[in-house]
């Protein structure tokens, strides 16, 4: 099968920098989504109720920023691999700690650590894959690394379904130490990247001095990634529980691995779609269509009625939430100076995970109010997020094509 133009323009070298970036995000999205799936059997097991165990993944989102400024900082002063090297082990060592919790206050505290970890990943593997590739290559790769989030929890729907029964919560937790062998790769086949190289010498200006007259920006970018947040994890993290609770379907049956495989299917087929249209009609027009196209999916997606098409509906919204998201990591990595590429966008998208933070509890108490009604929960958020995030898209800012390393001089 012929490689889309957007891969065959990179070197061979290229290619391994974008691989290891899709799988970084793919593995940490794995290791995040374990915890979605084993909601109600982590509470049944420590005799609490389900919404309890959910605050597992607010303190993991609501952590995230600070890893995002801890690490980006480091990968600013000390280079993009070797900083995400370590994180990468950081974060795999974590998930499997989280298997020997011995109570929901532990595990709690295990999440937490997990989601600082978790949270420098992203910057640094965007920024990474961007300086190293051609501008006109950005759009199709945007959107392959944004679907590796929807990877990674196929992955986690694909270890539920075949080990879950076999090796219960605590067994997936222990599973989640495989992303630490991608560090072999990275060494091996991952250079530096070149933009950070040209500018080693100024790498260690603090970040005031890196920031001074960007903190508008970065105030903007924390509002629209709070909005992009309570799009994906609105649509995703309550998913397996509104599957089992609503939909009556056994966590660990066909049925479920299905809908969750449709889901993950959409998103990235959507990613990939609008990542690419980016490039030819800009990044933040193609952001609001997928965003606006969600709405008229929601009542398929929540109220389809067969399995057929609940399953159309699953793929639809997220080739519409991953299609949006698929154009995030060069369109903010393009908005972001040179000086702080490994921290403003990590920063400002894991800070606007910290504003949505809230998602999956709200969603699980709004449901509570309507008798355990979470497809009413779930599509009344979808759809104002949806106009929400198109909004603040409109009034914000593009720099499609600017150049890398050269002082914002477009290509």
């Amino acid at each position: 099968m012929p490689l889309p133009a957007a891969l065959r323009e990179l070197d061979h070298t290229q290619r391994h920098t974008v691989i290891a970036s899709f799988l970084g995000w793919t593995l940490d999205a794995f290791d995040y989504f374990l915890l979605t799936f084993v909601i109600l059997a982590v509470a049944n097991e420590f005799h609490v109720p389900k919404q309890d165990v959910t605050y597992g993944l607010f303190l993991t989102l609501a952590a995230r920023p600070i890893g995002a400024l801890v690490f980006g900082r480091l990968a600013d002063r000390y280079g993009r691999r070797p900083v995400l090297m370590f994180d990468i082990v950081l974060f795999s060592l974590l998930e499997v700690a989280c298997a020997f919790s011995p109570s929901l206050g532990v595990l709690l505290g295990l999440r937490f650590l997990f989601g600082i970890a978790m949270g420098g990943e992203w910057g640094i593997g965007a920024s990474l894959a961007m300086e190293s590739i051609p501008a006109k290559s950005r759009g199709f790769v945007s959107g392959l690394l944004q679907s590796g989030y929807p990877c990674g929890f196929f992955l986690a729907a694909l270890a539920n379904w075949l080990l879950v029964d076999h090796i219960g919560w605590r067994g997936l937790f222990v599973v989640g130490a495989l992303p630490a062998l991608l560090v072999l790769y990275i060494r091996r086949k991952v250079p530096e990247s070149p933009v950070w190289e040209s500018r080693r010498s100024h790498a260690r200006e603090s970040v005031f001095v890196s920031m001074r007259g960007h903190w508008k920006l970065f105030v903007y970018l924390m509002l629209l990634m709070a909005a992009f947040n309570m799009f994906s994890h609105g649509s995703q993290d309550m998913y397996p529980t509104f599957v089992q609770e609503t939909l009556r379907i056994p966590a660990g049956s066909g049925t479920a691995f299905l809908l969750t495989a449709l889901l993950n299917l959409g998103a990235l087929a959507g990613g990939l779609t609008f990542g690419s249209l980016s490039e030819r009609i800009g990044r933040r027009k193609a952001i609001i269509i997928a965003a606006l196209l969600a709405i008229p999916v929601v009542p398929l997606w929540m109220y389809g009625g067969s399995l057929l098409l609940l399953g159309l509906g699953a793929f639809l919204i997220q080739v519409m939430v991953q299609g949006a998201w698929g154009v995030v990591p060069t369109h903010l990595n393009e908005l972001a100076p040179d000086a702080v590429r490994g921290t403003l966008p990590g920063f400002a998208y894991q800070m606007g995970n910290l504003l949505a933070a809230i998602t999956a509890t709200a969603q699980t108490w709004l449901a509570g109010q309507r008798g355990g009604d979470f497809a009413f929960a779930m599509s009344t958020w979808i759809a104002v997020v949806a106009l929400l995030l198109a909004l603040l898209t409109w009034l914000g800012p593009e720099a499609r094509g600017v150049g890398f390393g050269r002082r914002g001089e477009p290509t």
